[in-house]
């Protein structure tokens, strides 16, 4: 999955920003199933006119969420028994909810759930003070778990032994704002801690992950995402590009951050068939970040398609001195040297095919490459 917790955010960010065209494939999804179903009424994505149609606004309350909404479903009105909060980015699109159980949910009577949780690892673990629950048990090692399928992240913070598992907090999103809903985030561990706007009698100011970066600034990177990668229906670029333009506006602190951002508002301006546009973008990106393998490897497409032949080639050839095992950066160079040197590019082609040998995503791919090689043979 994206995101395991700050305790390995690095890692989390490389594989957030290393999706670069289409959203990132998980062939190797971990176990879901599950028998408490906490989205009855609704889905991820569903537009807020449409949510309200089944949720009147007299029964929700509402609050900010950087430029989105945040309706809150309290416990006494929702068929969970949980305080229910459902999350709209600027867009009107439903990007997560989280379900707080104050009291704990007893897991006894879901026992597929139950046994998901045997089967997956926690990302997290650590002791945890929840304020409506007995002392005893409300200090007991609380565990974060993760799952979920290719496009979507659940997460379920829960208390106590595997034999006698507690729910205390789940949270259902789109992948690209999976970090923003983490129950790890000290936002919603308060919840947990001191309900209903309570002070905390002790304040636990080392529990709890919070951004290192402007919360609009990851907000709308996640936006560009969920539009550039069709997480809620078709691309859409325009939203996407306006996506990363906030959050430019609203700036980010870390290099890698600066330069991704930049980039992927290159690949918005790409898509909307703003070459010079997307040119300047990804160079202002390689600045702050030199040497990025995939910047190079989109860059070089976008020279490709300004028709400037010589700077494509070259930004191909860095991309693989940079990652030999770059399958789709050897393709691309393959193609750019065809026409002027048919012997280089055989080999480029061949060595894509051994790299990509047994993927499926690639079979179109490879289908057409065996035919070239073929080709350049006789």
């Amino acid at each position: 999955m994206p995101f395991r917790l700050w305790l390995v955010c690095g890692l989390g960010l490389s594989l957030l920003l290393n999706s670069c065209g289409t959203p990132v494939q998980k062939p190797n999804l971990p176990p879901s199933e599950t028998d408490l179903v906490l989205l009855k009424s609704t889905t991820l994505c569903i537009s807020k006119s449409d949510f309200l149609k089944t949720h009147p606004a007299s029964t929700l309350k509402l609050q900010g969420w950087g430029t989105g909404q945040e309706f809150v479903l309290t416990a006494d009105r929702s068929s969970s028994h949980g305080d229910e909060s459902y999350f709209f980015d600027e867009d009107s699109l439903l990007v997560g909810t989280v379900f707080t159980f104050p009291s704990g949910l007893d897991l006894n009577p879901f026992p597929v759930l139950r046994r998901t949780l045997t089967m997956l690892k926690p990302v997290l673990e650590f002791y945890l003070n929840v304020a409506k629950l007995p002392s005893k048990t409300g200090m007991n090692s609380s565990a974060l778990y993760e799952t979920g399928d290719e496009k979507t992240t659940t997460q379920y913070l829960v208390l106590g032994t595997r034999e006698q598992p507690v729910l205390l907090q789940a949270s259902v999103t789109i992948d690209p704002y999976v970090r923003l809903f983490s129950p790890y985030r000290r936002e919603f561990l308060d919840r947990l801690r001191h309900p209903s706007s309570q002070k905390p009698v002790q304040p636990l100011d080392n529990q709890g992950a919070e951004d290192k970066e402007p919360f609009v600034s990851l907000q709308q990177f996640a936006r560009g995402q969920t539009a550039q990668l069709s997480y809620c229906g078709p691309q859409n670029y325009d939203i996407a590009a306006a996506a990363y333009q906030k959050a430019i506006t609203s700036g980010f602190t870390n290099k890698v951050w600066q330069a991704e951002v930049h980039h992927k508002l290159g690949l918005a301006w790409e898509g909307k068939g703003e070459h010079e546009k997307a040119k300047a973008e990804m160079l202002l990106s390689l600045t702050i970040r030199p040497n990025t393998p995939e910047i190079l490897n989109n860059l070089g497409t976008v020279y490709t398609k300004l028709g400037d032949k010589a700077n494509a080639l070259a930004s191909f050839e860095k991309a693989v001195t940079l990652r030999p095992n770059y399958a789709i950066a050897r393709y691309n160079l393959a193609e750019a040297f065809e026409p002027t040197n048919p012997k280089r590019a055989l080999s480029e082609y061949e060595t894509y095919l051994a790299l990509v040998e047994g993927i499926p995503d690639e079979a179109g791919r490879i289908t057409v490459v065996q035919q070239r090689v073929k080709a350049l043979r006789r």
